[in-house]
């Protein structure tokens, strides 16, 4: 795959309903942290640290400009129980891009109006499903 900006990008987030919402229009900007937990298990043989993997996990951040239109950003987090899925796709919807598609629950919620007027949101999905985030393509 060749070097690309992040521009073009999709992202779409489950309603409380269970219906996948696009929000790319509504996101300014973005962020994916996957990981895996570790353990050290050096032994008394050893001279440096020895480890083993655990469990993996993934949180994602958005940072959104508010919208109170049908089905856009504040249905989708108004309510934040439920699973919902997140698909995020590198370069937009189609074609052979990168996409990663997770189980999260929203675990926060926050709207902040600026001195200027602004009014942003921001809101933090973390992993549910017990299944390793895994890229894939479109």
């Amino acid at each position: 795959m060749a070097k690309q900006s992040g521009l073009g990008d999709y992202l779409a987030v489950d309603d409380s309903a269970g219906s996948a919402r696009d929000l790319s229009s509504n996101i300014n900007s973005l962020s994916i942290t996957t990981g895996q937990a570790t353990t050290v298990v050096t032994g008394i043989d050893k001279s440096a640290v020895e480890r083993i993997p655990l469990t993996a996990d993934s949180t994602i951040s958005l940072n959104m400009t508010f919208d109170s239109a049908a089905n856009m950003e504040h249905d989708v987090f108004k309510t934040m129980v439920n699973t919902r899925t997140v698909t995020y796709c590198v370069g937009g919807n189609d074609a052979s891009n990168p996409k990663l598609a997770q189980e999260m629950l929203i675990s926060s919620v926050g709207q902040e109006r600026t001195a200027e007027g602004d009014l942003n949101v921001t809101a933090t999905l973390e992993l549910q499903s017990g299944v390793v985030p895994t890229w894939t393509t479109v």
